[in-house]
């Protein structure tokens, strides 16, 4: 469980633009939940981009990821990641038209469960062929594989963080996401230097423009006869 859980986060650390995680447990809640990990949103959206589904759906399979890894063997424990991951991907082939093959098409409607047909799959309606039913379920397959193997890799690639952080996550059962592990991508702050630079030039660039401000009130006065108080940068060599 805490190889599994740690997968999510590790993976969800890793994604640009991923919801912050905010914490992760492998303490149990409820029935069937042996662990858990909480990301929480920075701000509300109500629109998600193909790239940020991408992303969800590689978190998601972030668990599985990490048993296939650590363990060579697969759980039980990712069956609702998979349901939410296949639910994310069906959409995008089927209601937002973000399959390349079937084009941008909805392929499948929602309906009022109020009006539902006994029988009827999730109240959804689908007007298409036994052949465009074939390639959703390709379609689908695809971008669920894909998102595995992308969490694999991320996974491979942070290998010692994502296992210092299970480590962690057994020994303390719960961590914060400030307690998590630094990944090797994440920048480590900027160095002396760089807090120099940035300090100097900021000052030089306003000097410069003060002066500049400085040049432009005399001329103005002299052209109107006006007597100024020159700055001492700007007093004649001798003066």
């Amino acid at each position: 469980t805490a190889y599994h859980e740690m997968g999510h986060a590790m993976v969800a650390r890793a994604l640009p633009g991923s919801d912050p995680v905010h914490k992760v447990s492998i303490i149990p809640r409820g029935i069937g939940a042996l662990g858990y990990t909480i990301q929480r949103p920075i701000e509300d959206r109500f629109l998600m981009t193909s790239r940020e589904l991408r992303d969800k759906m590689t978190v998601l399979l972030g668990g599985r990821a990490a048993e296939s890894i650590v363990f060579n063997e697969i759980s039980t424990g990712a069956s609702d990641d998979l349901a939410k991951a296949t639910n994310i991907a069906r959409g995008m082939v089927t209601r937002y038209g973000m399959d390349d093959g079937l084009g941008m098409v909805s392929l499948e409607s929602e309906r009022s469960p109020f009006l539902q047909v006994p029988g009827e799959y999730l109240a959804t309606r689908r007007d298409f062929s036994e052949q465009t039913a074939r390639e959703v379920d390709c379609a689908v397959r695809d971008l669920i594989t894909q998102a595995f193997e992308r969490a694999v890799a991320i996974l491979e690639v942070h290998r010692e963080a994502f296992t210092e952080g299970a480590e962690r996550l057994l020994e303390w059962e719960t961590l914060r996401g400030d307690e998590l592990p630094t990944l090797i991508a994440e920048p480590a702050g900027p160095t002396p230097a760089d807090v120099h630079a940035t300090r100097e030039v900021p000052r030089e660039s306003n000097d410069a423009r003060r002066e500049a401000a400085d040049r432009r009130d005399i001329e103005r006065a002299d052209d109107e006869g006006m007597t100024v108080a020159l700055p001492g940068s700007l007093l004649p060599q001798g003066a």
